[in-house]
């Protein structure tokens, strides 16, 4: 299978490393120093389940230059959406398959919405993982894509998918109901990357106190009113599996605070601002996620600002 990475960095890299080691045709799509890294000295995997070495592999920034493949791991942040998308246009062909792996519930419709629904697949993404420098990928835990059609449908490509995945060990499950994932995986990225960027904790420290632990439940509640505006139901339960997985990660540092403390973009719009924007549409209040969006967005417009061009 021909397959490329469209935003090659932890999560891309880690995965298509994997789809490479077991015998893929993967180009890998990045930018900056660390595509330079790349070019020199190819992808380097830490992990404690095996370190891979990715060196005979196309490394670019130009989609052009991959040309047309079967599959398309999109993997760029939120922010980066709608320009990736447009830039895909080289490595579709008739029969090309695009699977998000990004944080967010509405990136696979901006996706759809240009390359059309039955071509994309939405993906969740259970993944311990940091590019610690340029070219270098620390895997600490997980390594699990949840997955499936927009539609709720199985259709042979997804299930070709599934195989490629699993033959390259990368555990991995097809879902009916892909949307509701979302939704779950955003029940704990919009409370969890929030606090953590604001107060600089990590997830241990979130859950070990008071103040911070009932921030993240109300903040929950109010991702599951935004999920009903989209007739997805998180049931109650749901916030208190939320707090007890979170209890087992440890001292883990959210993506989003490893983004602040890289000085790098933040996704704040995909986790919280779309919580304020759904329930703001159905004439309600989001009064938690506003102060996060509120403030964030502070944080990461100097971010930008100091951001070489």
């Amino acid at each position: 299978m021909r397959i490329a990475v469209m935003g090659a960095g932890a999560v891309g890299a880690y995965f298509g490393a994997k789809l490479s080691a077991s015998g893929h045709d993967v180009a890998f799509l990045a930018r900056g120093a660390h595509l330079d890294a790349l070019r020199r000295k190819g992808i380097r995997v830490d992990s404690p389940g095996g370190d891979l070495r990715i060196q005979n592999a196309l490394f670019t920034n130009d989609p052009g230059e991959v040309a047309v493949v079967d599959l398309i791991l999109f993997c760029v942040k939120s922010y980066d959406t709608d320009a990736a998308v447009g830039a895909l246009a080289p490595m579709i062909g008739s029969a090309t398959t695009i699977l998000s792996l990004q944080n967010g519930v509405d990136n696979p419709d901006k996706i759809a919405g240009r390359w059309g629904e039955k071509r994309t697949l939405a993906g969740v993404v259970y993944l311990g993982a940091q590019l610690v420098r340029p070219g270098t990928i620390k895997h600490s835990a997980g390594g699990r894509i949840v997955f499936g059609e927009m539609d709720g449908l199985v259709r042979d490509t997804t299930q070709s998918i599934e195989q490629a995945l699993t033959a390259a060990q990368i555990p991995c499950e097809i879902s009916n109901d892909i949307r509701k994932a979302q939704w779950r995986k955003l029940l704990w990225n919009a409370p969890f990357c929030a606090i953590s960027c604001l107060t600089r904790t990590t997830v241990k420290e979130i859950t070990e106190s008071d103040s911070l632990r009932k921030l993240a439940v109300d903040c929950m509640n109010e991702v599951r009113q935004a999920a009903r505006t989209q007739d997805v139901d998180l049931e109650p339960e749901l916030l208190y599996e939320t707090l007890n997985f979170s209890k087992s990660l440890g001292d883990f540092k959210p993506s989003m605070l490893q983004d602040l403390e890289s000085r790098k973009p933040l996704e704040y719009e995909a986790f919280n601002g779309i919580v304020v924007k759904l329930l703001r549409q159905a004439g309600k209040d989001a009064p938690v996620n506003q102060v996060y969006f509120g403030t964030l967005e502070y944080l990461d417009k100097k971010i930008r600002a100091q951001t070489p061009t």
